[in-house]
């Protein structure tokens, strides 16, 4: 079976499948102390990569061209290695329901390459019981090898924050299971290289499973809580944020802030874990009912700017509001299941034309995925409001002042998603003003 001590000296090669905003990071730490091939089947994302430059910025030009990575999109490469790492994204559809294609379609690659004595771990965020119940019979038809005697597996989540400098892959403590003993024992030691934080050894894969899904269900809730707090405070006709600025002194209150749940995991994640929950006869309220005010939250946004637009006496139909930002989180590129579409769509529904605007986003992505057609910041002089939406850093820098003067209305209407401004500041300013 696969030893640390020959991957250590290089005798043996480490895989990483999928290289985005998880793989690649990962691929680039690894090959400090290992012999990596970076595999992902875009040959487009490959090129890119191979001319050092990351479009998802998670890694920098200079740390891509030190990182010593064999890029292919040949999936032939894989027969090379000995340990194969999965980090392929596991969205929802439609519908709602967990798309395991991409992790299927990577564990028939993997599999179709497999050699005996391989480790085949997977760090895709999914449902307990998935790498066991779905992955392992692909990997076994594929290959025609046996579970558990001519190959092993494993699970190890991935933390990775996208857009966050601070908490990287090192700091940040790693799970780390296996099929079985042995094979956790590697993971450990693998991981431990990469990892100074400390290594937690989950005792199997489904509490591995189990322990990464809920951490982003926890959030997603505690955020919900905030949502329906603000709807609330809105209500009353007090500030959300200075009402949790006071609730803030309390040593054990947990500094939550409401705002919209995108991306690929708080909004994603817990519709895992409600399925199989579901696929055993229990139906998980509390779950759901915050994955409701959550996905509802645009829509609650769009309908506040509309009231403020018909309380400035403006017709509402044919005015135009310029959107700023569209990504699904500050100073990252991603669009992937952006909420900010859901307040663009509903204004729209109003008769409203607006404007969107982000430094960050690929046009072409924008218009491709949600057919959104992105302005310049000229383009938006003269709106009849403005939504921050995405607060990048580029939009800070400008004040709110300068966000204010794109308005020809007097006084100019501004709506400030996620808090980043002051009430008093806009009072001061003489701006029709309202945060979340």
């Amino acid at each position: 079976m696969l030893s640390f001590e020959s991957l250590i000296s290089r005798e043996e090669k480490i895989a990483v499948v999928g290289l985005g905003y998880v793989g690649l990071p990962l691929a680039v730490h690894l090959a400090e102390h290992f012999d990596v091939v970076g595999y992902d089947l875009k040959k487009e994302r490959i090129k890119e990569l191979k001319s050092d430059r990351d479009r998802t910025l998670e890694v920098s030009e200079d740390e891509l061209s030190a990182a010593q990575i064999e890029f292919s999109s040949s999936p032939q490469k894989l027969s090379d290695c000995r340990l194969i790492i999965v980090a392929v994204p596991t969205p929802i559809d439609n519908y709602r329901i967990p798309d395991l294609r991409p992790l299927r379609g990577a564990s028939v690659i993997v599999g179709k390459h497999l050699s005996e004595g391989t480790c085949v771990v997977f760090e895709s965020t999914v449902y307990p019981g998935a790498t066991e119940e779905v992955c392992v019979p692909i990997l076994e038809k594929e290959s025609g090898l046996e579970f558990g005697k001519d190959f092993t597996v494993g699970y190890s989540p991935e933390r990775i924050n996208p857009g966050d400098r601070v908490h990287t892959i090192d700091k940040i403590v790693k799970v780390v299971s296996g099929s079985d003993d042995q094979t956790a024992d590697l993971l450990q030691q693998v991981y431990a290289k990469i990892v100074p934080a400390g290594i937690h050894r989950a005792s199997s894969i489904k509490v591995a499973e189990a322990a990464k899904v809920i951490e982003n269900t926890q959030r997603d809730l505690n955020i919900a809580l905030m949502n329906e707090l603000a709807m609330i405070f809105d209500r009353i006709g007090i500030d959300t944020m200075e009402v949790l600025e006071a609730a803030g002194t309390k040593w054990n209150f947990l500094p939550f802030r409401p705002g919209l749940v995108g991306g690929h995991c708080i909004g994603v994640d817990p519709y895992y874990l409600t399925v199989k929950a579901e696929s055993l006869g229990y139906h998980p309220e509390m779950i759901l009912a915050g994955r409701r005010i959550n996905d509802n939250m645009g829509k609650y946004i769009a309908e506040k700017a509309v009231k403020m637009l018909i309380g400035a006496g403006k017709p509402v139909r044919g005015d135009r509001l310029a959107v700023l930002g569209i990504t699904f989180k500050e100073d990252v590129p991603d669009l992937r299941n952006t909420k900010v579409v859901d307040i663009v769509r509903e204004l729209e529904d109003y008769g409203v034309e607006v404007f969107a605007h982000d430094p960050l986003a690929d046009p072409r992505e924008a218009k491709e995925y949600y057919g959104i057609d992105l302005h310049t910041m000229d383009e938006l002089n003269g709106v009849d409001g403005v939504v921050v939406a995405v607060t990048h850093k580029s939009y800070l820098r400008m004040r709110l002042a300068d966000i204010a003067g794109l308005c020809a209305a007097n006084p100019p209407l501004v709506i400030d998603v996620k808090g980043a401004f002051s009430p008093r500041e806009a009072e001061d300013l003489g701006i029709n003003y309202w945060r979340l």
